[in-house]
């Protein structure tokens, strides 16, 4: 408690940090150069930094449990924190390039670890572009879940080339996936919707989920309600457009 006296940016009540402290720009400019150290491969990523309970030290990690989901512009991170009690024995990250947001979601992760022993050790975030960066964080095929919630739509045709989703982008993120491994993408944009929805329709490596699959999986549910952007197209009345996608073999590579 006295540390929240002397800490205004932490909430008195519930040990966790005031939002109003961390707010930043709704998106950076993911192909502008920022400064951040970045691991020179999935090997050197330090899981003793992200799950100290699990992990207590550098040398704890012998490969056996790895990040399996990966929110890519994680926002203020409540998609994370409802997927840690939502699959508890399941390693996450958020990725996020702003820095204040990161911090923000680092103190989040920290005071409900306090507030709630034993829980909230699978997950973490890490500052970083993953435009960039994915292969240097996850092996070929290491990941199962991937998310792009509510992702800068860069309205001018100029600024496509910076959207999360894209042709190019998807081939790295086919390599990271696991095969049946799934992609989930929402926004309250209609365009980007579809845009993203044609980039992976028109990718090799991808198909639609199900109507039944859909209505199956607890996490389509929280696509538009765990996060700061989905409650808040939700208080106005707002459309929301989903595109959810599994990662399939080639047919080339099933007969070869």
């Amino acid at each position: 408690m006295l540390q929240n006296k002397a800490n205004p940016t932490i909430s008195k009540s519930t040990g966790l940090p005031r939002k109003r402290f961390y707010r930043a720009r709704a998106h950076s400019n993911p192909l502008s150069d920022s400064h951040f150290p970045v691991p020179l491969s999935p090997s050197h990523v330090d899981y003793s930094l992200h799950y100290p309970q699990l992990f207590p030290s550098s040398d704890c990690s012998d490969g056996s449990k790895k990040i399996e989901f990966a929110d890519i512009g994680c926002g203020f991170g409540g998609l994370l924190i409802s997927l840690s009690t939502l699959f508890p024995e399941t390693l996450m990250i958020g990725m996020e390039l702003r820095d204040k947001v990161t911090e923000y979601v680092k103190e989040r992760i920290l005071g409900l670890r306090l507030a709630n022993p034993g829980q909230f050790q699978n997950v973490s975030v890490v500052r970083t572009n993953s435009m960039k960066y994915i292969p240097n964080y996850f092996e070929k095929g290491q990941l199962s879940k991937m998310f792009f919630l509510f992702p800068d739509p860069h309205f001018k045709e100029k600024n496509h080339r910076r959207r999360v989703i894209s042709p190019h982008l998807l081939d790295e993120y086919a390599y990271v996936l696991k095969v049946g491994g799934i992609i989930y993408t929402i926004t309250d944009v209609e365009e980007l919707g579809e845009w993203m929805k044609s980039c992976l329709q028109n990718h090799p490596m991808f198909e639609p989920l199900s109507e039944m699959e859909l209505d199956g999986d607890p996490v389509v549910k929280l696509l538009s309600t765990a996060t700061e952007e989905g409650k808040k197209v939700a208080r106005n009345g707002g459309q929301t457009f989903q595109a959810v996608y599994r990662r399939i073999t080639l047919a080339s590579q099933e007969n070869s």
